[in-house]
């Protein structure tokens, strides 16, 4: 059984610290949607805040959700010591 990653995201992290925490999520987020990555917004508005502005349903939100914290939740074992 896989424990709880303590590294998960949830829908209220801001674009920007997702960005800089986990700079590997940046392809994921494009393919979403998401090209405003560098924009100022990112810097107070959320990733379900800005993939809402960019027209997703709560239901594809939590899709995207899924698959970036698979993603970390996969290369973060890889990389630790």
């Amino acid at each position: 059984m896989m424990k709880p990653s303590s590294n998960q995201i949830s829908k209220t992290i801001l674009i920007s610290e997702i960005v800089e925490k986990y700079p590997d999520t940046i392809p994921i987020l494009i393919e979403n949607g998401m090209h405003c990555i560098g924009c100022q917004a990112s810097m107070f508005e959320t990733l379900e805040e800005g993939f809402q502005g960019h027209g997703m349903t709560d239901d594809e939100i939590a899709k995207v959700m899924t698959e970036i914290n698979e993603y970390v939740e996969k290369n973060s074992s890889k990389s630790t010591k």
